[in-house]
């Protein structure tokens, strides 16, 4: 219910953003302003999410998803009440802040689908849930492309072309008002029990042994994540379906009813890649393969849509757009859930928000500089300007190495549960895999892993001192003999006898030598 909700809400606020780009002559002619005006209605949810990103995912790390997610519905719906009083031609500045109160809501949606499935959802789920959530936003930009046309048509009347916008914002304000109150009713901050042992050792860390400048330091110091985040933003799946759509009236004119069909065509093809791309990780957790021959497949979509564009024929456009689209926006999810894994056990809040920064930033560069390289070279000097960037980053993923913390400690921690449940078999037995248990965790102690092995070899002394003292009491001759002769003495010493110390200092030791 959750990540149905999210996608819910995520979905009315990608509608809001496109509403206005999908039938921008309406609004030209209706406001009396020019063109650029009205592509900035969408543009402004670029430039807000830049410097807003930091303070948003500070207050996701310190109060939750909760509150995060009611700021957002609150926002969003706020935002199309807000565009509601802008329904007469000398009121385009109240449109103006409703639509950029609807891009401070985004701020507190886009990067949330991997962090609402790492906190609700399984290991074997996690990358499925990312991708339904994901799924949300795109169907509303679908429905962006599809229905402002229907409900707004190209009237020269402008009472009655307000009349039918008024319809527009009235609908969106009430279902985006509807979702503001699911959220306060069905939206809870976790589930009773952690759904993964990854998602466990994240939430027992306090907030004193949290920092949000070190956790972004750390972000910014990891190789693997910077060039995901510069490969990221060069696939960003939006502005390239608004530009795609925006080649095909040079080439066949007339067809600007089938420009929409294009970038739509775009968006549904790219919702089942999405899906798709989610089901497989959950499958195979091949994350680093997966990763690049999509983007490899992407590449070869954008260079199969360039040479195909100018062919003549409509319907061989629609099916490389349509692949083109599939690829790119299946790497959505892909880019969210590779970067919780590469940055584990940092917030995936933090980490696809900064993904998200990275693509603003190349949209609003891309679509300035593909805008001037089209109106001095033509469409397709602009696509093979798109296919250049889409090549440099498919070399840059090839060299992000697979370091997959996440599922590292998801499997560590489920062979330290092995042994945990070995307890009952024995004391001898249980001790003496408790030993390795500690002597694997210090082998690994400069690796991501180390942490959360210790956090349970910790675990799994204590057990032991308990179970000793058990066995002691009951039959302390023969079990305290057995014991003995079974342990290695400097397991005893350390795991048996100074169990509390050990914990303490074997797990200062280990946060260190991580930090």
């Amino acid at each position: 219910a959750v990540v149905l909700l999210f996608s819910s809400y995520s979905l009315c606020n990608a509608f809001q953003w496109i509403q206005y780009g999908s039938i921008n002559n309406v609004f030209t002619r209706f406001y009396g302003v020019s063109a650029f005006a009205i592509d900035w209605l969408s543009m402004c949810y670029m430039v807000t999410y830049i410097p807003l990103l930091f303070p948003v995912a500070w207050l996701l790390d310190k109060r939750g998803l909760r509150l995060i997610a009611l700021a957002g519905s609150a926002l969003n719906a706020l935002g199309a009440w807000v565009k509601l009083g802008s329904l007469k031609p000398q009121l385009f500045p109240v449109t103006v802040l409703g639509q950029v109160i609807c891009s401070i809501a985004q701020v507190f949606i886009l990067g949330m689908p991997s962090c609402i499935a790492s906190v609700w959802f399984s290991s074997h789920e996690v990358s499925t849930a990312c991708s339904v959530a994901v799924f949300g936003n795109q169907l509303g930009i679908a429905l962006g492309f599809l229905v402002p046309p229907v409900l707004v048509p190209n009237l020269e009347d402008l009472e009655k072309l307000a009349y039918h916008i008024s319809i527009m914002f009235f609908m969106t304000a009430g279902v985006a008002t509807a979702l503001f109150i699911l959220v306060v009713i069905v939206f809870k901050e976790k589930p009773l029990h952690p759904p993964s042992r990854a998602q466990a050792l994240v939430q027992s860390r306090t907030t004193e042994e949290y920092s949000y400048v070190q956790s972004i330091r750390r972000l910014l110091h990891n190789a693997n994540f910077l060039l995901l985040m510069v490969t990221y933003g060069k696939v960003w799946p939006f502005f390239c379906a608004i530009s795609l759509s925006a080649f095909l009236p040079f080439h066949y004119p007339g067809e600007e009813v089938n420009a929409g069909r294009i970038g739509l065509t775009i968006i549904l093809s790219g919702m089942v890649g999405a899906l798709i791309s989610g089901i497989w990780l959950d499958r195979t957790k091949t994350y680093k393969q997966t990763t690049l021959v999509v983007y490899i497949m992407a590449l070869v979509g954008m260079i199969a849509y360039t040479f195909t564009l100018s062919l003549g024929h409509l319907w061989v456009v629609f099916v490389t757009a349509g692949a083109l689209g599939f690829f790119m926006t299946g790497y959505l999810p892909l880019g969210f859930e590779f970067a919780a894994e590469l940055t584990y056990p940092e917030s995936e809040g933090t980490s696809s928000g900064l993904l998200n920064v990275s693509a603003q930033i190349f949209g609003i560069a891309f679509t300035i500089s593909q805008g001037q390289i089209m109106d001095h070279f033509g469409t397709k000097a602009g696509n093979l300007f798109l296919c250049s960037f889409l090549f440099l980053g498919t070399i840059m993923t090839a060299f992000i190495k697979a370091d997959l913390r996440r599922q590292q400690a998801n499997l560590d921690n489920e062979q330290m549960a092995s042994w945990t449940w070995n307890a009952e078999a024995g004391p001898h037995l249980f001790c003496e895999q408790t030993w390795k248990s500690f002597q694997l965790a210090l082998r690994k102690r400069d690796g991501s892993a180390s942490v959360p092995l210790m956090l349970c070899v910790a675990e799994v002394m204590v057990q032991a001192s308990a179970h000793h003292q058990q066995v002691q009491s009951s039959a302390s001759a023969t079990a305290g003999s057995d014991f003995i002769v079974a342990v290695p003495d400097e397991a005893l010493r350390l795991g048996i006898n100074l169990c509390s110390e050990f914990a303490e200092v074997a797990l200062m030791f280990l946060y260190i030598s991580n930090s």
